[in-house]
């Protein structure tokens, strides 16, 4: 398929067809790499994506602990009550 760049201020753009953006699975936010004189684009990574399933696999390993036991404070010893 082929595009032009169009103006965009002092940028280039080019307009992508909606199926396309729908079949790449495209958001609002993308990331842009060059590789071998080819422009890629990518969806833009989720910070904390798949966490939820990483702390599931955690938990049922075991390996959901603290690494250090807690610290009591003054707070705990002279102002906290249940």
């Amino acid at each position: 398929m082929k595009a032009r760049l169009v103006r965009i201020g002092n940028s280039r753009g080019v307009r992508l067809p909606k199926p396309l953006i729908e079949e790449a699975g495209l958001t609002d936010e993308v990331e842009v790499r060059v590789r071998g004189g080819a422009l890629i684009i990518l969806s833009a990574p989720r910070p904390r994506s798949g966490w939820a399933e990483a702390a599931k696999q955690m938990r049922q390993r075991g390996k959901d602990r603290l690494l250090e036991e807690p610290t009591p404070t003054r707070f705990d010893d002279e102002d906290w009550k249940w």
